[in-house]
């Protein structure tokens, strides 16, 4: 059986975050438009038409679920 040993915990200092100094903030003010590559604007955008296509999906099954489509 291994024995227990007693750890030190005099040197740890906890803070809370409310008690804690706060942090800057970046201020966002007069920065334009990122420039993005064509690849990355074609994923943002099948990204985009993705999480569109499975909203629809959800509420869908949710009209569904509740008995609100009548057509089924």
């Amino acid at each position: 059986m291994g024995t227990m040993q007693s750890c030190d915990l005099e040197g740890f200092r906890v803070v809370h975050p409310l008690d804690d100094a706060a942090e800057a903030k970046c201020e966002t003010e007069g920065l334009a438009p990122m420039a993005m590559t064509t690849s990355v604007r074609l994923s943002l955008m099948t990204l985009r038409g993705y999480l569109i296509l499975m909203s629809v999906v959800l509420l869908w099954r949710v009209l569904e679920m509740a008995g609100l489509v009548p057509w089924r």
